[in-house]
């Protein structure tokens, strides 16, 4: 063995353990084409492709190639009403498959809810797929770990997400361990090693510690990465055109409103530093920010308002007429049936948690957007593209109700917002290097050589 393939064995890259695709159809882009080849040779891979670029019609085919490769049932898991939705995908593209709610099957491609997991045998699937896998890390410890053993144990493995990590790569080891490669801990220890001198961030934004790179292991980590990964926010991230993927404008506009009651032993308002203040803030001012809120949506187009508590559902489904709210404790058939319904344009104002309803559900009909802000950027981020997504005709607006003592936490947002940017743009920089990906300029002018040359 010499020694740069002792180094090669030792990166642990992820190989190909898949094989050939059977079939690629043409109704796939050129883009989604080349990630479905790509995901089948791999045999177990994660495609972080952006919202709108056709996650569903990829990972059916994906399956589709699997059931026809080995002859065994392949298994799709997705949050509540995004089964129904990617049911209605199967039959616009002839993808037999069924869904079930008991575990129980007559078909050969089985969509499920994630809740529903424990009612299936992996033993009876060749492969599973995991849409919008990021909501693996918002689970418990426990049920993360159920969905975990379950895909280690099948053969062929697929991740669908939109946003892999948006503020934390080490976030990208949840996703790592579901496809057998490196688990959480090894991660960590490979390229990372605990900052130990963040106290004062961690006390004002109440985070878990942080993991920083190791020195000269960045390029690795994202080599690693992309070994088992592909990101693609736009077709020419894969070296092809953007032709019918350009995003309309958003509108991001912030409502600062002014509290009529100071926080006690207070004589104006202050921004709240610590999360109980933050708390105390929110739950002081509900009745100011919900009516303003309501005040925004004051015309005849769709519009969803993501709220964060439950006073706050109940206060705008009340004081806004032709709203529908979707709580945590309805049941899911109930949810669903709301969802559809606003899909459909049965209902006009949807009010809901971003917890709830922000993964993978399509909302394009709708170009107004009401968000009560937390500290959790990735819900944002999934909130917004639920409307401002590939598909969408319109402009999009997003209005951003807050009082004066919730500024450190927009302030939190945005420097997650700068993160989760950075590893992206890492992600895809080491994604095209690897594939020798080459960017024609954007210069249409011809060179002129100077007269007086």
């Amino acid at each position: 063995m010499t020694y740069a393939e002792f180094l090669e064995k030792r990166s642990q890259l992820a190989g190909g353990d898949g094989f050939k695709p059977v079939y690629i159809p043409d109704y796939l882009f050129d883009f989604q084409k080349a990630l479905v080849d790509w995901s089948l040779t791999q045999g177990r891979s994660a495609i972080f492709a952006d919202c709108g670029l056709g996650k569903t019609p990829m990972q059916l085919v994906w399956a589709d190639n699997v059931v026809r490769h080995t002859n065994k049932p392949v298994l799709i898991l997705a949050p509540l009403a995004v089964s129904a939705q990617t049911l209605r995908e199967a039959e616009k593209f002839d993808i037999d498959c069924e869904r079930s709610r008991d575990g129980h099957y007559t078909k050969k491609i089985v969509i499920t809810n994630y809740e529903k997991l424990h009612l299936f045998d992996w033993k009876s699937f060749a492969g599973v797929v995991c849409d919008e896998s990021s909501i693996l890390k918002s689970f418990d410890g426990s049920y993360r770990q159920e969905i975990t053993d379950f895909m280690r144990k099948v053969p062929y493995r697929l991740l669908a997400t939109a946003t892999a990590a948006p503020n934390d790569y080490t976030e990208l080891g949840t996703s790592s361990e579901a496809l057998g490669q490196l688990g959480f801990i090894d991660m960590l220890n490979r390229f990372f090693k605990n900052d130990q001198n963040n106290s004062s961030t961690r006390r004002l934004f109440g985070e878990a510690p942080k993991w920083r790179f190791k020195g000269h292991s960045e390029l690795p980590f994202w080599r690693w990465v992309t070994s088992w990964a592909r990101a693609i926010r736009k077709p020419s991230d894969l070296g092809f055109e953007d032709d019918g993927f350009i995003l309309p404008d958003l509108r991001e506009s912030e409502h600062l409103i002014k509290s009529t009651v100071p926080a006690d032993g207070l004589l104006f308002d202050v921004p709240a530093a610590t999360l109980p203040e933050q708390r105390a803030e929110k739950k002081r001012t509900i009745s100011e920010r919900c009516n303003y809120a309501a005040d925004l949506i004051k015309h005849s187009d769709p519009a969803i308002v993501w709220c964060q508590l439950n006073d706050e559902g109940d206060t705008l489904e009340e004081i806004i007429p032709d709203a529908v709210q979707i709580s945590g404790s309805d049941r899911d058939e109930k949810k669903e049936e709301s969802f559809l319904s606003f899909i459909n344009g049965e209902i006009r104002v949807l009010i809901t948690k971003p917890k709830i309803g922000a993964w993978g559900l399509n909302f394009q009909h709708c170009n107004h957007i009401v968000y009560f802000p937390s500290h959790s950027y990735e819900q944002y981020y999934q909130a917004v593209r639920r409307c401002w997504r590939f598909g969408q005709k319109r402009d999009v607006t997003v209005d951003i109700v807050l009082t004066e003592g919730e500024k450190l936490i927009m302030k939190n947002l945005q420097r997650k917002s700068d993160q989760a940017a950075r590893m992206f743009d890492n992600l895809v920089s080491e994604m095209q290097n690897t594939l020798r990906i080459h960017k024609r300029p954007a210069f249409t002018n011809k060179e002129e050589v100077p007269q007086w040359l």
